[in-house]
């Protein structure tokens, strides 16, 4: 395993690119199971663990893929389709795997899916998108860990989640494109990325209207075409930087991404007294010499995003006065308010909610990353940190950053990999 080693306290300054969106990528390629003939063509596709955890899945499942990992573009010919189990080994990599059965219900009858893994985050049920399925008309049983899904036609119809599902939607679009009537999604998620995987299916010849609203309408076709077709820049990504930015007093200019779908993210580094500028796939933000604190609550789309929460948590652990983070998203997710505080930071928390009083630097210390975004708010943490901090299980952070420490190498931070 590895760990990153950093010499904080230098602000970052500079630009950087953000690749694709995982976030994107992952729903789309396992929506490409849909496609029953010729080769789609998935491009701006970053070569992180939990892409290759999808190829695994939907080869195992018969699809023939190609990897271009230099020029970041995946070709997929899911035509030959010759299973439609998908087993614990493969699925309990990450959550998102899930999400293969809605194509493989939809083309095949009948679908075996194991129940997810991924990180630990608390319970993150799979409830929403069963009662969809079952208001569809599938015949849904679990036994022995899998969750057993038949139905030779879905018929479509009214599905309604009693709060917004991300990967919920998603798969309740990869049901209802083929379906025998309209289906009409109330209380929708309205995630950018669903808007990706809705304009991807539209492409390959779906009828989906109102992607990122509460209210989806998906018209049924007979069969999708294969297509080309580009990944959106991932907003997560983006937001780590500017809170990285923000943290360490720096200036930058982020590439890549439509500022739009970073809208509260902005407003809350407003409000820290971070100066922010936009144009059509482009931020740029200088800090203050000092953030001020700020009150937050993690919300579904286009509330503030539960992923950047520990970022944000980082930055406010070093900003001025008092400031309170309420998480409403994941049940488990102030895992690292621990390691933060081996860092000097001043954290109280307690069902859900954290206090956080800034103090005026944290201290180097080695700290251990818990999952994806944990890891990345503990980088930028190290990165304001006075002195040589070590993180260790870096791992996590691979998953959802591809070469994360070059790309803020690159922004002069003092950074490097090496073995624990």
């Amino acid at each position: 395993m590895d760990k990153f080693i950093i010499n904080g306290g230098i602000p970052l300054k500079g630009s950087v690119k953000v690749d694709g969106s995982k976030n994107s990528a992952l729903p789309i390629l396992l929506g490409s199971l849909l496609i029953d003939k010729g080769t789609t063509k998935i491009s701006n596709v970053p070569p992180l663990k939990d892409i290759f955890s999808a190829i695994e899945v939907i080869k195992y499942l018969g699809a023939k893929v190609h990897y271009d990992q230099k020029k970041q573009v995946i070709s997929i010919d899911s035509s030959k389709l010759n299973k439609n189990k998908a087993p614990y080994e493969l699925m309990r990599k990450m959550r998102a795997s899930f999400l293969v059965l809605g194509p493989l219900l939809s083309r095949t009858g009948e679908a075996r899916v194991s129940l997810p893994g991924g990180c630990s985050l608390g319970p993150r049920p799979v409830d929403f998108h069963i009662k969809a399925f079952k208001a569809m008309g599938a015949k849904i049983k679990e036994d022995g860990g899998y969750i057993i899904a038949s139905a030779s036609k879905l018929k479509g119809g009214e599905v309604y989640f009693d709060r917004p599902s991300h990967t919920g939607t998603e798969n309740v679009l990869y049901a209802a494109v083929m379906a025998k009537e309209k289906t009409v999604i109330t209380n929708a998620g309205c995630d950018p990325e669903i808007v990706d995987v809705a304009r991807f299916l539209n492409k390959a010849g779906a009828r989906i209207k109102g992607a990122g609203t509460p209210k989806i309408e998906i018209e049924p076709v007979k069969r999708l075409k294969a297509v080309e077709y580009e990944v959106s820049g991932d907003r997560l990504v983006a937001g780590t930087y500017m809170f990285a930015t923000a943290i360490t007093g720096g200036s930058i200019k982020i590439n890549g991404v439509n500022p739009e779908e970073l809208t509260m993210v902005s407003l809350k580094l407003k409000e820290m007294g971070c100066k922010l500028s936009f144009t059509k796939n482009c931020i740029s933000i200088k800090a203050p010499k000092r953030l001020v604190g700020v009150d937050a609550t993690t919300f579904p789309y286009p509330g503030f995003p539960t992923d950047l929460q520990a970022c944000l948590m980082a930055a406010t652990s070093v900003a001025e006065g008092t400031s309170n983070i309420k998480e409403t998203v994941f049940k488990d997710r102030f895992v690292h308010t621990m390691e933060l505080r081996r860092l000097g930071a001043n954290i109280t928390e307690s069902q859900g909610e954290a206090v956080v009083i800034g103090v005026k630097n944290l201290k180097a210390a080695q700290v251990m990353a818990s999952d994806i975004r944990a890891g990345a708010g503990l980088v930028l943490a190290c990165l304001a940190a006075k002195g040589k901090s070590e993180i260790l299980r870096v791992y996590h952070v691979d998953r959802g950053y591809f070469q994360f420490e070059k790309q803020l190498k690159n922004l002069g931070a003092d950074i490097e990999r090496a073995e624990e």
